[in-house]
């Protein structure tokens, strides 16, 4: 695979996934906006890639809950590489968890202050929603571009507490995707959707039961986003592809 002079902006590029994708990438000879909230690790992280002197990285201070920061991206974007080949919406994560709610204090999904569920919705499904409209602008104007969204096993199964995070996940995976995908049809952009299971980002994800007997390596999950971006993946669009290890196929008793 090569992505030679092609761009790609990757969110929540600071770390995780996020960070992964924009290291393959540049590696294969693309350039990379990397979009986060993080302003210390995003300035440590595109300083790496762009000392190794293959594809360049460009480090954007982004919070995708506002749109008026997410435009501002993508016009640098534009501005610094002339066009967006590739949208890859990272930036994610269960509000509970990211928020360190005490689940003592709060037992109870009616109990938790709607203010934590809201960071969630904004960040997992209006920062995905945010970007995509941004940047169909200019996929438009090229007539060619590939959105790829981040969906999750969640999105299948629920969360009895933390349910701002299937509720976003699910939008993207069967709501959001199809409908850019349709949008796309007279323009030539595509938009597929990414649904992992249990990636070890975090340790605790190890304790998640798959078919196959553990969680999934981050460049498992970033191998397949880099085939549906490549020549070999074009004719794939408007689908939810699970990557999971076979959890979802698994019994449920």
């Amino acid at each position: 695979m090569e992505f030679k002079n092609q761009v790609a902006i990757s969110t929540g590029a600071a770390s995780g996934m996020g960070l992964c994708f924009a290291q393959n990438w540049t590696d294969l000879g693309g350039n990379v906006v990397m979009c986060d909230v993080n302003e210390a690790a995003l300035t440590e992280e595109f300083a790496k890639i762009n000392a190794k002197g293959c594809g360049k990285a460009l480090g954007i201070l982004c919070d995708v809950r506002d749109y008026d920061q997410v435009c501002a991206a993508r016009d640098r974007a534009v501005a610094e590489f002339g066009r967006i080949d590739l949208l890859c919406n990272f930036a994610s994560g269960t509000a509970v968890r990211m928020q360190k709610v005490d689940r003592k204090q709060y037992p109870e999904f009616p109990d938790v202050p709607i203010e934590i569920y809201d960071w969630g919705i904004d960040v997992n499904l209006k920062g995905p929603f945010y970007f995509s409209h941004a940047v169909l602008k200019q996929m438009r104007e090229q007539k060619s571009g590939l959105i790829i969204n981040l969906g999750s096993i969640t999105g299948q199964e629920g969360d009895r507490y933390g349910m701002d995070y299937p509720t976003s996940k699910a939008g993207l995976m069967f709501g959001l995707t199809k409908s850019i995908a349709q949008f796309g049809e007279k323009y030539g952009i595509r938009c597929n959707c990414v649904s992992p299971g249990p990636v070890l980002t975090r340790a605790a994800m190890a304790n998640m039961k798959t078919l196959l007997g553990r969680a999934a390596e981050p460049q498992e999950i970033i191998d397949l986003i880099l085939f549906l971006a490549s020549d070999k993946g074009q004719f794939i669009n408007g689908e939810n592809i699970m990557i999971d290890g076979g959890r979802n196929a698994m019994g449920r008793g």
